[in-house]
């Protein structure tokens, strides 16, 4: 068995305008890095489109409507919000993404790879059951944890989240779903102004862990969070399934936010999470690609977490 990534050209169609961060770039650095000589044993497979049965789990029929009926012709755009713009290219490159996603964890669970990254865009973690925000229109993570729970059975699916930015989406989503776990580090006091300590979960739904850190949090602290906090209750609640939301956007090279991460922090995260899950998971991981808004930074970045995954 190996490591799978899957990804799909129609990702590099979504148009978010000039300037935007959320942008094609971001997808071109890490196709670039993932030429090197290091990654030529890893698995390679273009993402199917997500079907409806798989978007109905996090999402109504009138939400999913809605962001088709939203899509611009070509050469024309839609704006959501202020940071949320849709593209002739949008609606595919959505449909791909969560369908990475998915077919991550068919391949994960029936044992053809050993785990999967997702190198897709549009990301996923923002968009709630009937709202896109923050660059995301389907929520790739919350629909790849119940696809993993509803057609293969698993019991206990754990999200971890080690975006920048709190996981709104993702967390509302998941928040009522028993058997379920959402872990979140994340800036406090930014967007999406979500995920404080005290968003814990609702009583016989899914286990909810938040950990807000200060602007400025470097190294220690980041890890910190993790092995005091995180990794704890990740043990504790023993996943047989375990998802990654990867955003690495808390970098100290990111625009976006003004954490202090570097790349050796990501990929001791990487292990920790490879490692809990071969304790209690069989070794089942799909990470999916979030944030990450300086591309230098977010391939670097991502070919460290590449290469964990790969070591597994």
């Amino acid at each position: 068995m190996t490591t799978l990534l899957l990804t799909h050209p129609a990702c590099l169609e979504h148009d978010t305008g000039e300037y935007h961060p959320e942008c094609a770039e971001r997808l071109k650095a890490i196709t670039h890095i993932l030429e090197h000589e290091d990654f030529s044993f890893l698995l390679r497979d273009e993402a199917p489109r997500a079907t409806g049965a798989q978007l109905l789990r996090a999402h109504p029929q009138s939400y999913i409507d809605h962001i088709f009926d939203c899509v611009p012709a070509k050469g024309e755009e839609f704006q959501i919000d202020d940071d949320t713009f849709m593209s002739a290219g949008t609606g595919e490159a959505a449909l791909r993404s969560a369908g990475a996603a998915c077919a991550a964890v068919d391949e994960v669970a029936t044992g053809k790879v050993r785990n999967a990254f997702c190198a897709v865009r549009p990301p996923g973690h923002h968009a709630e059951k009937e709202q896109a925000m923050g660059f995301c229109f389907f929520s790739n993570a919350a629909i790849a944890a119940l696809h993993a729970r509803d057609v293969y059975g698993f019991k206990r699916v754990a999200v971890v989240d080690f975006d920048v930015h709190h996981g709104n989406g993702t967390q509302q989503i998941l928040w009522d779903e028993p058997g379920m776990f959402y872990g979140s580090t994340h800036q406090q006091d930014a967007f999406p102004y979500s995920g404080a300590e005290g968003e814990t979960g609702a009583a016989g739904g899914a286990v909810v862990v938040n950990v807000p850190l200060p602007a400025g949090t470097a190294s220690a602290d980041f890890r910190a969070a993790y092995n005091d906090v995180v990794l704890p209750k990740l043990r504790s609640f023993a996943p047989d399934f375990l998802i990654i939301s990867a955003g690495f956007d808390a970098h100290a090279a990111d625009p976006m936010a003004h954490l202090r991460v570097l790349v050796s922090d990501f990929d001791w995260l990487a292990r920790q999470l490879v490692d809990i899950a071969g304790e209690s998971a069989g070794g089942r991981v799909v990470s999916i690609l979030e944030g990450g808004y300086d591309p230098r930074a977010l391939a670097t970045c991502v070919a460290g977490h590449i290469r964990v995954l790969m070591g597994a």
